[in-house]
């Protein structure tokens, strides 16, 4: 069963058209590829499913309720939670202050504050360590952790992850992945949008490519990965 449903898309930034009648699929349960070279429309995706970007056409149902015209919060509140590019932690805060923050976006749906900080912990025992340091004093790899702690706290039922392997060493890179990893293993529902295509293939089960807002190619993660005209049209653009 479909949770997320995207139909006809077309999205943009004023008269700049960014996505073209773009439609796809995220499944209970499923983890989801969005892969394409800078400027192919995997962010303003990922903006306008949760409500940064307002679409001039077309649907995005999560869950089989209409987006399109709420409110950002309020979509965070029926548990579609985006980790953004570049982090956005709250740096003058501490790593338990914003954890705490990303609470507010469980509401009715939430548990115990303090088991979902636990859990939070126990994926990241980094961030226990430095649960009353400012922010932003962690380093890049430490604060991709919190920013996807704190999405977490927010008990989402769809998790949207932007680029969460930019800016990071190889060694945080593979860290950070075997902990969306474990995440997976527990049935949460994922749509990352990820340049590393290795990566984003061995963390995903299905896979599309977009190419100037429009799908060209999709499939289950392994196959495209092995595909030939992927991997020569499009993969050397994509993976690092």
């Amino acid at each position: 069963m479909s949770v997320l449903a995207v139909t006809d898309l077309r999205a943009g930034y004023g008269p700049v058209a960014v996505l073209h009648e773009l439609s796809f699929s995220v499944a209970e349960g499923q983890a989801v590829a969005i892969l394409g070279a800078n400027g192919a429309g995997k962010t303003t995706l990922l903006k306008t499913i949760c409500g940064l970007v307002r679409p001039s056409e077309g649907k995005v149902e999560f869950e089989k309720s209409a987006l399109v015209r709420m409110k950002p919060h309020e979509i965070a509140r029926c548990g579609v939670i985006m980790v953004p590019e570049g982090r956005q932690i709250l740096g003058p805060l501490t790593v338990e202050e914003n954890l705490r923050l990303g609470h507010l976006a469980a509401m009715s749906r939430g548990g115990a504050i303090r088991e979902d900080m636990d859990e939070v912990f126990a994926l990241f025992p980094v961030l226990a360590e430095r649960r009353r340091q400012v922010a932003g004093k962690l380093s890049g790899g430490q604060q991709q952790m919190l920013a996807i702690g704190r999405a977490l706290m927010g008990r989402p039922r769809l998790l949207l992850l932007d680029e969460p392997s930019l800016g990071l060493g190889p060694a945080i890179v593979a860290q950070v992945f075997e902990t969306l990893q474990r995440i997976r293993q527990r049935g949460l529902t994922m749509l990352l949008v990820e340049q590393n295509a290795k990566r984003a293939f061995d963390a995903t089960d299905y896979a599309y490519v977009i190419e100037r807002g429009r799908i060209v190619h999709q499939g289950p993660s392994r196959q495209l990965q092995s595909d030939p005209v992927v991997i020569e049209h499009y993969l050397g653009q994509i993976a690092s």
